[in-house]
């Protein structure tokens, strides 16, 4: 017969008390940021069209933060465990140049990225929403979620988003970080120009 465990289960990481503060430091200082994708720039759904084709629904707002940021001068990356075509195209769309797909070891492909662009893990950041973006979230020097990430994530983190992955959680990351490091209204500007 099978009996429910009575081993105790250790528990969650508290929340970390949000230092506003402390985060708009963070991300002025931010050269490179490298996003998840499902659970980030998606809502984390898995959604199988009639012929078995993966089918990931991405924000507009989220893409045009994306490009905002480049538009600064600030890297955009992609680090992802699947490997979709849907992601390589909208990586293309998005002009992000550094993806990464596949990936079974985050921490390994980070260590690469930062290689190749010769820059250390404090002047990157890094939006996840589960434990396989920890190994890059505790190395980064801004560290970010969405609200619907899981606990162990938000207690990690530096700042957390108001809004869901896939549903806006990149654009307000991206406006943060433009605002942290001075960029936003200028933008803003050639925008209204």
């Amino acid at each position: 017969m099978n009996r429910p465990s009575t081993a105790s289960t250790a528990p969650l990481a508290p929340f970390a008390a949000f230092d506003e503060a402390a985060a708009v430091r963070r991300a002025a200082r931010v050269r490179v940021m490298v996003f998840d994708v499902d659970g980030v720039l998606t809502d984390g759904g898995l959604r199988y069209g009639p012929a078995g084709e993966l089918i990931k629904t991405f924000d507009s707002l989220d893409g045009h933060g994306m490009k905002l940021l480049a538009e600064a001068g600030i890297v955009t990356a992609i680090i992802t465990g699947r490997q979709s075509d849907i992601v390589a195209k909208r990586a293309s769309d998005l002009r992000v140049e550094h993806v990464y797909q596949g990936v079974r070891d985050k921490r390994e492909a980070f260590e690469d990225l930062c290689g190749k662009l010769s820059v250390t893990a404090d002047v990157c950041g890094h939006i996840g929403d589960d434990w396989p973006d920890l190994p890059v979230l505790t190395r980064v020097g801004f560290a970010a979620c969405p609200a619907n990430a899981h606990a162990e994530v938000k207690a990690r983190s530096h700042w957390i988003a108001a809004t869901r992955g896939g549903d806006g959680a990149v654009r307000e990351l991206c406006d943060f970080v433009l605002r942290a490091q001075g960029r936003y209204d200028a933008l803003l500007a050639e925008a209204l120009a």
